[in-house]
């Protein structure tokens, strides 16, 4: 049986200030522990939630069916990337929302189920498809992209001082056998990096797993693009409530929230045009971080930063 702890709960969602009537998305269902706290912050809320892997749908239908047929809420889930939003929406004759939630861990059953191949703990095939319908996989990258290719992703998504000698070493592994499961993947890390370094900064394969998942489910670009349609779609005086767990995707939104929040005009224009006026009002200058309850009670919350953002 997966267990899955919800980081930053009561904080993330408190920050949407739940009106009852609302409509609400949750963009990342997981376990479904956001939805449900949200569903029972109201009446009359319509709440879709959005998440792309087939098992955490499953997971939330009798959620949805309890919520439907038990309370005046109402719960529909939604098996689509985050970035397909609008669409989605619009195919439901939803054109607007007036909060949004993204909680960007991957869930505890996605790391702790061996055959999703996420974690380097489990001996398992190469996989770490968020979407399992979805044709890139962590197995095609690592024995079919190109030196140039895996260097980079290792470099840019996993900061891997080591990038080259683990790529150089993959690829002349791959050519005497190909490279399928997690457990062949660490060794070659293990043999690439000098040992002094395998004794520090815990898991030597921990950086390259991080930046293969983010490659194979395209998770930063989808990040931005999700977020900039989400600003469009969300009501005036709204609010966007994004958790992030690396220093990758919580730059990504700090930096979209603080260009979102400022205008640049020149110091002598008297009046600042409609056109020129910020689109969102920082709530949060400074991320909110776990509390010590919480880190005591749910290790995986350690690196998680929520910022929270008021559409104008």
């Amino acid at each position: 049986m997966f267990r899955h702890e919800t980081v930053l709960l009561a904080p993330a969602i408190d920050a949407l200030h739940v009106h009852n009537g609302g409509t609400y998305i949750d963009a990342t269902f997981g376990r479904g522990g956001h939805t449900q706290y949200l569903l029972s912050q109201g009446h009359d809320l319509h709440v879709y939630a959005f998440d792309r892997d087939q098992t955490a749908i499953q997971s939330g239908k009798q959620l949805a069916l309890q919520t439907n047929q038990q309370t005046d809420n109402y719960l529909e889930l939604i098996q689509a990337n985050f970035e397909d939003l609008q669409e989605q929406l619009l195919q439901r004759q939803v054109t607007t929302f007036d909060g949004i939630i993204y909680d960007l861990g991957v869930s505890s059953p996605q790391f702790d189920d061996p055959k999703r191949g996420f974690s380097y703990r489990y001996n398992a095939r190469l996989d770490m498809r968020m979407d399992q319908s979805q044709a890139l996989d962590a197995e095609y990258i690592i024995n079919h992209w190109d030196y140039g290719q895996l260097v980079q992703i290792f470099f840019q998504y996993g900061d891997e001082k080591f990038s080259k000698r683990i790529a150089r070493l993959i690829i002349e592994k791959r050519q005497q056998m190909p490279i399928t499961t997690t457990f062949q993947l660490v060794e070659v890390i293990k043999q690439a990096i000098p040992a002094p370094a395998r004794r520090q900064g815990g898991h030597p394969a921990k950086k390259v797993f991080q930046a293969l998942r983010i490659a194979v489910n395209d998770e930063l670009q989808a990040l931005e693009r999700s977020l900039q349609i989400a600003i469009k779609m969300l009501s005036p005086q709204g609010y966007l409530s994004v958790i992030t767990f690396q220093s990758l995707e919580d730059r990504i939104v700090k930096q979209l929230f603080r260009q979102k929040s400022q205008v640049n005009v020149p110091r002598d224009l008297p009046v600042i045009p409609p056109d020129l006026q910020p689109i969102l009002r920082l709530i949060t200058r400074k991320p909110i971080l776990p509390s010590a309850a919480e880190l005591d009670h749910n290790h995986r919350a350690h690196s998680a930063h929520l910022r929270v953002a008021q559409k104008l």
